[in-house]
């Protein structure tokens, strides 16, 4: 089955008491046992149909063998740190989303959990961090929000040589413009936030897995912790991703046509997006970011550099279809400003580091018509 198909059908067959083709809400905390043990789901933490439904769909757009879905996005990492013990050293991207370090840097410590945190776009980085005791690399690319890209392929082959496992954080391409597990990894990890549901309206997490065994360690985490979603979010997220095939392209469309546009303003100092040729990972891009026809893609996702918070702040003031908010990959444009948003935990030397200015702001392109996109972003640089 091809991937826009398994969109619209996987997990979706009608439901057998009255052939209803839009499944439903299994809305219940618990289930009715036949006899005593005798049941296919008992309790909706441990299972729920609308769940397993999400899951299988998720699964087979990922390419996995299974998919363990979660409340959030940071509950399906916290998870997949959860399978690995004290004492146990993992490789991370340095450059990651703020909530992703908050979490490792300051919860996951208490555990004794041992980090390194690199520029994983170098191999030779990762090559150089690796330790007798390293279980994990995690990798998020692109990058949230310097958009810099990492080698899955190749960061696999060394990590799988050394018997290490490899997770990444798939949420900027969604499987729709890559897919991890194809190219080697053995855990992919989705904010269901983002543009897999795609409608601003949802919070949700979920991991896919290359092997089985993996997955039935994680189920047994997300029963235990009951870090899990609700029906209603499940159904939101599979409706939502009945249309992933169909707004993806718009959303890439957008991407390279605003990214291009803002290329060509003085006033921005820098333009961060892998669709543009000077972006040093632009080649790499093209060879792992692919859509399910082989032609590649950049997504939607944008940050730019106006060299002050002042500027970013009047820049942001005066826009009247891109929504200052946190978050991304709605169907509607939204802009925010990681320094004080998203990534404000890092603190001002950290941000430093990575390159996170006071000045620098992300967009999140939706599928709007790209004219009154760029009317948008013209009229309110023109005010700075």
């Amino acid at each position: 089955m091809k991937f826009n198909t398994k969109t619209v059908h996987k997990g979706q067959k009608p439901e057998e008491l009255y052939g209803a083709v839009s499944l439903p809400i299994y809305q219940t905390s618990t289930f009715k046992q036949n006899e005593i043990g005798e049941y296919i789901y008992d309790y909706s933490r441990a299972g729920n149909p609308t769940r397993s439904n999400l899951e299988e769909n998720i699964c087979s757009l990922e390419n996995g063998t299974d998919a363990v879905s979660f409340s959030s996005g940071l509950s399906a990492i916290t998870s997949v740190i959860q399978l690995f013990s004290s004492g146990d050293h993992m490789i991370f991207t340095s450059n990651v989303y703020g909530g992703t370090f908050r979490l490792l840097d300051t919860v996951m410590k208490k555990y004794n959990i041992e980090q390194s945190w690199v520029d994983t776009s170098s191999i030779e980085n990762v090559k150089s961090a690796i330790k007798d005791n390293t279980k994990l690399i995690f990798i998020e690319t692109p990058t949230n929000p310097m958009m810099t890209i990492s080698d899955i392929k190749g960061i696999c082959e060394v990590a799988h040589e050394n018997n290490i496992l490899v997770a990444v954080d798939n949420t900027f391409m969604s499987p729709y413009f890559q897919r991890p597990i194809d190219l080697g990894a053995d855990i992919v990890v989705h904010s269901t936030t983002k543009y897999l549901n795609g409608h601003s309206d949802v919070i949700g997490g979920v991991v896919i897995t290359k092997e089985k065994e993996l997955g039935e360690k994680l189920h047994y985490i997300q029963m235990s912790v009951g870090a899990v979603p609700g029906p209603f979010d499940c159904w939101l997220t599979q409706r939502s991703i009945k249309t992933l095939h169909l707004r993806m392209p718009r959303h890439n469309e957008n991407g390279i046509e605003i990214a291009e546009f803002l290329n060509e303003s003085n006033k921005i100092s820098n333009v961060y997006y892998p669709g543009l040729p000077s972006h040093p990972q632009h080649e790499l891009a093209k060879k792992q970011q692919l859509d399910p026809s082989g032609n590649y893609g950049f997504g939607a996702m944008i940050s730019i550099d106006l060299d002050d918070y002042n500027k970013a702040s009047k820049f942001t003031k005066n826009l009247n279809i891109f929504c200052l908010a946190e978050s991304l990959g709605g169907v509607e444009s939204l802009i925010c400003h990681p320094a004080k948003m998203t990534h404000a935990s890092l603190g001002p030397k950290k941000r430093e580091e990575l390159g996170i200015s006071d000045g620098l702001l992300r967009l999140s392109v939706g599928v709007e018509d790209v004219a009154d996109l760029k009317n948008d972003l013209s009229g309110a640089l023109e005010k700075i």
